[in-house]
């Protein structure tokens, strides 16, 4: 059997970087072609190297000489700036994982799709801003797109060999993130260090914070209603704080299909990089001994309205998600960076729904330059309020 040719947008970071050991662990299986980070010139050239890729790219072109220095004496080619990233996307790889972090990722992603490729989805921008975009695109070409986040991993796990004209509801599990208990007024004194403590995952700060305002599970809903088809109003969020079971999905006929597995992202992205096969990972093995209860509640849109403004836009339609993720972004940075309240972040972004009159987006470059407008107005609202 040959190698599946592979490329990983966003290598640097930790899905790409989760991506790589899996590989480096079943090298007779994959074949690293290219392989593409931000602004991380040292880790990018030592992991194509380490790999032999064909073709390195960094997004940031001020640092195209330095990348070609360090992989001097190599047949790698260097590479930057956005057109680059388009041709690792569409190139050579028949998988591609696609890990660029925000609106960065939009257009590479788009290449990838338009190019009839299997992607691996990990940009939650791809579809939270541009899904109708993305799912008319893959019609067209055949391109195959398989969820990384575990919530839709999971769904599209439950729904293999299924008849989806029979699917009753999705069901997307949350963990509550860590202020799951506290009071509306405990929550108003929160800091960002409490924030990014996350219960049950190691994530980054951002999504991090989305967890624990619960935007993550409303940008979540969002992209089940583009990945799987099914209309909001028959996907479900529970709340389930040991995060064993990742999603679940009912049927018609009363069954309640559901996934369990340890909270590591490997195992979804061992899914999709496998896919349709199974492959040997090496992570701890869910011990349901150890874990001996599961428990489920119903989310408080009170102390969390992230999830009702998400359900909000995504009714709305048009821009309406492009705006909710541009200002959420925007808030969570202002909150990291001291300047606002925790509650401030929904405050804001409700502030700019309400605010909202652009049309829809017809293409990439408009969900583009509607995200920065979007971000912009964010900004000045943030900086009035704080000043």
């Amino acid at each position: 059997m040959s190698r599946r040719k592979i490329a990983v947008l966003g290598a640097t970071g930790s899905v790409g970087q989760s991506t790589l050991d899996l590989v480096a662990a079943a090298p007779e299986q994959f074949e690293v072609v290219a392989l593409t980070a931000a602004s991380n010139v040292e880790q990018l050239s030592k992991d194509a190297r380490r790999f032999g890729a064909n073709l390195a790219v960094i997004a940031n072109e001020t640092l195209l000489p330095e990348l070609r220095e360090q992989l001097q004496g190599t047949n790698i080619q260097a590479a930057a700036g956005s057109s680059a990233l388009a041709e690792a996307a569409a190139g050579e790889a028949e998988w591609v994982m696609a890990a660029i972090v925000g609106c960065a990722g939009l257009e590479p992603v788009m290449a990838a799709v338009e190019a009839g490729k299997t992607v691996a989805l990990a940009n939650k921008e791809a579809l939270v801003t541009a899904g109708h975009l993305m799912t008319e695109a893959a019609t067209r070409s055949g391109a195959t797109l398989l969820p990384v986040d575990s919530e839709h991993n999971a769904i599209f796990q439950c729904l293999a060999g299924q008849d989806r004209e029979m699917v009753a509801r999705l069901i997307l599990t949350a963990s509550g993130g860590p202020f799951r208990d506290w009071s509306a007024l405990a929550m108003a004194r929160v800091t960002p260090a409490q924030a990014v403590a996350h219960p049950n995952w190691s994530m980054g700060a951002k999504i991090s914070v989305d967890s624990a305002t619960m935007m993550n599970k409303g940008l979540e809903l969002i992209e089940a209603h583009y990945l799987f088809g099914v209309p909001a109003d028959r996907i479900d969020i529970v709340v389930h704080p040991q995060s064993v079971i990742h999603s679940l999905v009912e049927y018609e006929d009363g069954s309640m299909l559901a996934q369990l597995g340890p909270s590591d992202m490997r195992v979804p992205i061992a899914h999709t990089l496998a896919w349709p096969r199974r492959m040997h990972t090496a992570v701890e093995r869910l011990d349901l001994l150890a874990v001996a209860r599961l428990d489920f509640e119903a989310p408080d849109e009170q102390r969390f309205p992230a999830l009702r403004l998400a359900r909000e836009a995504l009714a709305a339609g048009g821009a309406a998600t492009v705006v909710l993720n541009a200002a959420n972004e925007i808030a969570v940075e202002t909150f990291l960076g001291g300047r606002i309240h925790f509650a401030d972040i929904a405050v804001t972004v409700e502030a700019a729904l309400a605010n909202m009159s652009d049309p829809i987006p017809q293409s990439i470059a408009d969900v583009v330059e509607l995200d920065a407008r979007a971000r912009h107005a964010a900004t000045q609202s943030l900086a009035e309020t704080v000043s």
